[in-house]
């Protein structure tokens, strides 16, 4: 079992806890959400729970909690900059089987 970052996200979340001044790493999980079920759920890891997975990318923590694994199992994260007004995270979910139209939720 394992979430990953590409180089890119990587680095981008190095660079944002560098700026912030503190951070074990970035936590995602999963929430129930939008039109098709769930959504991702990404902020800065400061702690760990006791049943959170801890995986590492590229030297950066990646912090899933054990309700949201099986669900995002295998997704790879990136950073995807377009220009300067559109950049984010880009999910590459194996376990997604279909997301909404506007990309903002999935069902597994």
């Amino acid at each position: 079992m394992a979430v990953t970052l590409t180089e890119a996200a990587a680095r981008h979340v190095a660079s944002m806890i560098e700026k912030r001044g503190h951070g074990l790493g970035l936590r995602v999980g999963t929430k129930k959400s939008g039109c098709s079920g769930f959504a991702y759920d990404v902020d800065y890891a400061d702690s760990l729970e006791g049943s959170d997975q801890v995986f590492e990318s590229h030297g950066i923590k990646v912090v899933v909690d054990a309700a949201s694994i099986e669900r995002i199992d295998g997704m790879e994260i990136d950073f995807v900059k377009s220009n300067l007004l559109n950049q984010g995270f880009e999910f590459k979910n194996p376990r997604a089987k279909d997301q909404c139209g506007c990309g903002e939720s999935f069902n597994v």
